[in-house]
């Protein structure tokens, strides 16, 4: 059975069991700011666990991609060495919203996967929660009872907190669960050692398969358990793992699922999987991480130096430096994987196809740049090791090889060994230690639990139509942020919009009876509508009237509006492959980020403005179309953008239907005429592949036309109102390049006047020429160019130079290439000392060196002390 087929046997089976089969959610993570990534199968039903929301049906089933790397499950360095740990990988599930329970749940898993997979009986084990008498938690006895109606009792084994209680974080829903292991062993070894010995020991041939968890608690802030209203199953099956297990195999790495990737890259490198251990840790890492990199790219999240940014660019860089140390990659390779990853995927996840040359292009960017990093952070280490006087590479050395150059710990110590060094780990993981508790300390944030105030019903939006509406708190809670506490309140309508889609969350304030209560911020936790406040009303229960800032609110109308004119238009003039990967709107500014290989011509830039402007002179009226389904608003021709989660109604927004059709929840100007003008004020790169765009809209557009006309009259003040304002520019430009060149001379000339009269000035002393003096010199090329030519005329030259130069103080020290063997003077050493007499510092070769300070009045001392260090 091939993967593809094990895949839609788990979909088909849950289907006829009256599943509602839905697709993956993007990797990356919109309104969720607990997780950087998707990191199980639940994270997209959230919201229907904590009853935020309702689901589409009560049955679900899906595969869902997921990304583990950082936080909690932290897998990274394990990814490779061992053939079980993954970045990314699928998660087969199927869920239960309050409808089936422990029954269902655990006699499908076994029919599934003993009669469907027909995975042998007795190699399966199942683990059930034992119990917990410090939480006065039962042993799962319905689970066992259960269990024993399909299998064994003494192949069912009672499990810890830690491995059979699910939490999905120190907050939030959680229940007893019930795992499902299979033993791969060969025969004898199975005699020699039963499998129930090994069940979550971290062998690698018995391993989970399944887990079913019985969601029935919520875990409060304070850390005790209550009952929830509903009891739901959430399954999560590792789709690697059932590979193996169904295609025989000793490695997730041995099934089809990494086999193609696995052949690509050994035929490229010129050597075959399982010949060595170091190539074949190598390959798994590649083939492994292509698959998180180009999957995360794919839904949004593009490489950087913060956030899940750095997370991907981590990834990359590790998969880069394995190609180069073991598989010789010196050239990007990384993104030629693409094709392969897409072509195989592209059944159950398409998206990956649709942007295999965007993908493929951001990946080669960041591997040559950081082929580039690796050369220099192989430079520094040799530099570290010249300086170091023992045979150990310091904690605070290696962690700025990480830091600076993103050399893992396990790269810089495998660099060390092979150079006979070793790297103080424990020193490195101090280091590390500090940069995590600052990070801590600067993200440290406390949440209280909910307090109901009213009854807890999803919020009504009411937001396109009303700005102001009367309404009521229905929950609240306290939340600690770096030590400044502030309140989230939930209402039971608002017309406060809820950031989200790039567009900023509304400010505005609720009212009653002369008490008046900012709201600061309104923010999306996956689907709550939190708004933001610095204290609490006295009275919670008494209705309020909501008050959005209407200033703020059209403004930002302005902007976004105008951003889906500016994407269209970026389309007409550029390509339609345009495509929007990021944007911030608020009410003084609009950001968009877009897909593109090249920066702007100012030609092409004014081109966009130019169809922007004509478009708001038509003051194209604003189409809104809402609870439009999600396949009739594609053949509206709306683009639907990759790494957005999208429901199976969505709202489209339309200014001309031949011109911008778009799926967008934000917040519209009812006319384009509204927006007044469009101006672009930069174009810049913000990763490999995307530019940026900044523009303003308004009154902003204005302020910025009319500074700049303020300073063009500015200008032509200061050039007495010429005819022709650029031809009197471009004129005075020539005189003062004539000038320069003039002034050059000038310098020259004087600058070998001073060489002269040096070269009069030397001294025969103890076997070399000196030249020990004061000088002006009218800039430091002048200076630096005189000790070339007199080292040119003395190879047995010692020269060391007090210099004031334009009223700076400065110290030059060239030595002569004859005088250099001799191993007697070192320009570098020379000048830090004279430096300290003009209170600055330099350095440079050994041979030549400079200084600068600050104390001009201190070029005497410098003499005099040089004079000691020569004698010396």
């Amino acid at each position: 059975m091939d993967s593809g087929l094990i895949r839609r046997t788990f979909l088909k089976f849950f289907e006829k069991k009256g599943h509602l089969i839905v697709p993956s959610a993007p990797l990356v993570l919109k309104n969720d700011p607990t997780l950087l990534f998707t990191n199980s199968g639940m994270v997209q039903f959230k919201d229907y666990f904590l009853g935020n929301a309702t689901p589409k049906s009560k049955r679900i089933a899906d595969t869902q991609k997921c990304l583990r790397v950082s936080g909690k499950h932290n897998d990274l360095e394990e990814v490779g060495i061992d053939t079980y740990h993954h970045t990314m990988f699928e998660m087969l599930g199927n869920w239960s919203f309050g409808d089936y329970f422990k029954k269902d749940a655990i006699a499908w898993a076994w029919e599934l996967l003993t009669e469907e997979y027909k995975l042998p009986k007795d190699r399966l084990y199942v683990t059930v929660f034992e119990g917990d008498t410090k939480e006065n938690l039962p042993f799962d006895q319905d689970a066992y009872n259960f269990w024993k109606q399909h299998i064994d009792e003494d192949r069912i084994l009672r499990g810890n907190k830690k491995d059979n209680f699910w939490e999905m974080g120190d907050q939030g829903p959680c229940g007893p669960c019930s795992e499902i292991h299979i033993d791969l062993r060969s025969e004898e070894e199975v005699k020699k050692l039963p499998g129930k010995e090994l069940v979550n020991q971290s062998h690698p041939q018995v391993i989970e398969i399944w887990n079913n968890v019985f969601m029935e608690f919520n875990r409060k802030a304070d850390g005790s358990l209550e009952k929830l209203p509903a009891q739901h199953v959430d399954t999560g099956m590792g789709f690697e793992r059932l590979c193996m297990a169904i295609q025989k195999k000793t490695s997730n790495y041995d099934t089809d699922v990494f086999s193609p990737l696995l052949d690509f890259i050994g035929q490229a490198a010129g050597v075959k999987y399982k010949q060595d251990e170091k190539t074949d840790i190598a390959m798994r890492v590649m083939a492994d991480h292509v698959r998180a990199v180009a999957f995360a790219i794919c839904d949004g999240q593009l490489p950087s130096n913060t956030g899940a940014g750095y997370v991907i660019r981590r990834i990359l860089r590790r998969a880069v430096r394995y190609g180069f140390t073991f598989l010789n990659f010196k050239e990007p390779f990384m993104y030629k994987l693409v094709p392969v990853l897409g072509n195989q995927m592209k059944e159950v996840f398409p998206e990956l196809e649709a942007q295999k040359d965007y993908v493929g292009k951001v990946i080669f960017e960041e591997e040559t740049s950081f082929l580039r990093t690796l050369e220099k952070g192989l430079k520094r280490i040799e530099v570290i090791q010249a300086e170091l006087k023992g045979k150990v590479i310091s904690g605070p050395m290696a962690f700025e090889l990480y830091d600076t150059f993103g050399f893992p710990l396990d790269l810089t110590s495998l660099i060390a060994r092979e150079r006979g060094f070793s790297v103080d780990e424990d020193g490195f993981k101090a280091e590390m230690e500090k940069q995590k508790t600052r990070s801590k300390a600067d993200a440290a944030k406390e949440t209280g639990d909910w307090v109901l105030t009213g009854d807890d019903e999803k919020t009504e939006f009411i937001g396109y139509e009303h700005l102001e509406s009367p309404v009521k708190i229905v929950k609240y809670r306290k939340i600690k942020q770096k030590n400044k506490e502030l309140y989230q309140l939930v209402l039971d309508k608002t017309p406060f919009y809820a950031e989200s889609g790039g567009q900023v969350g509304d400010t505005g304030y609720l009212s009653s009876n002369g008490e008046k209560i900012s709201i600061i911020d309104t923010k999306k936790e996956n689907e709550l509508i939190i708004h933001f406040t610095e204290k609490l009303p006295a009275d919670l229960g008494k209705p309020f009237q909501a008050v959005v800032d209407r200033s703020k609110r059209q403004l930002t109308m302005n902007n976004h509006s105008a951003t889906h004119l500016l994407h269209a238009a970026l389309r007409q003039v550029l390509g339609k492959h345009v495509e929007q990967k990021g944007s911030l709107v608020n009410d003084k500014v609009l950001r968009f980020d877009f897909s593109h290989f090249a920066a702007m011509t100012p030609e092409e830039i004014l081109k966009v403005e130019d169809i922007v402007n004509s478009k708001i002179r038509e003051d194209i009226h604003l189409d809104e179309k809402r609870n439009v389904p999600i396949e009739q608003a594609k053949s509206l021709g709306a683009m639907a953008l990759f790494g957005e989660k999208y429901g199976d109604f969505v709202r489209v927004i339309t200014f001309d239907p031949k011109f911008s059709v778009e799926l967008c929840g934000g917040t519209h100007v009812s006319a384009t005429g509204h927006i007044g003008l469009f101006k672009i004020v930069s174009e810049s790169s913000v990763a490999a592949g995307v530019r940026r765009i900044e523009a303003i809209t308004a009154e902003g557009a204005e302020a910025y036309v009319r500074a700049e006309l303020g300073v063009l009259d500015e200008v032509r003040n200061l050039l007495k109102n010429p005819k022709d304002l650029v031809a009197s520019i471009k004129s005075l430009s020539e005189e003062k390049h004539a000038l320069e060149k003039k002034l050059e001379a000038i310098n020259a000339e004087r600058a070998n006047q001073i060489k002269d009269e040096l070269v009069r000035k030397a001294s025969k002393t103890n076997g070399h020429t000196l030249i020990l003096e004061k000088v002006s010199v009218p800039s430091a090329d002048a200076l630096k160019n005189i000790a070339y030519a007199l080292r040119n005329q003395f190879d047995d030259l010692l020269m060391i130079l007090a210099a004031d130069v334009d009223s700076k103080p400065q110290v030059a020290v060239m030595i002569g290439e004859k005088l250099m063997q001799s191993n007697k003077f070192h320009a570098g050493n020379l000048v830090k000392e004279l430096a300290k007499e003009i209170e600055g510092g330099g350095g440079g070769q050994p041979f030549f060196a400079t200084a600068g300070g600050k104390n001009l009045n201190g070029l005497n001392a410098v003499i005099e002390k040089a004079k000691q260090l020569i004698s010396q």
